[in-house]
């Protein structure tokens, strides 16, 4: 299964007066690593849109292990644990240099035809193809 980590660090108007990355801003740490993961299968949301798909996320959870500070260098990974009917992407956020477990989650996005505005009930072709498997 795909995946894909990048390196995160955290910039001064992510944190609080206290030094901590405010708990929002994890999201766009996630997207950045779900996004290089995509462009790992040359799916990225160019392709998806193109393909005449949209693929919106209907669940996000995230927990929170410690806090991230203000300077600190998170490897952000995104994997794709899942894809009948839906994508699951699982995350881990650990502290670059020591490997401490910071943050873990997980998002759930479904198929959306884009020209009618439907939930596809299957998983649709494109996505066996960019992951190099046979339906």
């Amino acid at each position: 299964m795909p995946e894909a980590t990048i390196i995160v660090e955290i910039p001064f108007h992510d944190v609080d007066l206290m030094g901590v990355a405010w708990h929002g801003h994890y999201f766009r740490y996630l997207e950045a690593a779900r996004s290089a993961m995509f462009d790992k299968i040359r799916y990225n949301y160019r392709e998806m849109r193109d393909s005449g798909l949209s693929w919106p996320i209907i669940d996000l959870r995230l927990r929170y292990l410690r806090p991230a500070r203000l300077g600190q260098r998170l490897a952000v990974c995104a994997q794709l644990t899942e894809f009948e009917l839906r994508l699951k992407v699982d995350y881990l956020i650990t502290d670059a240099a020591s490997g401490a477990r910071l943050t873990k989650g997980h998002s759930i996005q479904v198929p959306v035809d884009l020209a009618s505005g439907e939930l596809l009930l299957g998983t649709p072709a494109i996505l066996y193809q960019k992951l190099g498997i046979a339906p």
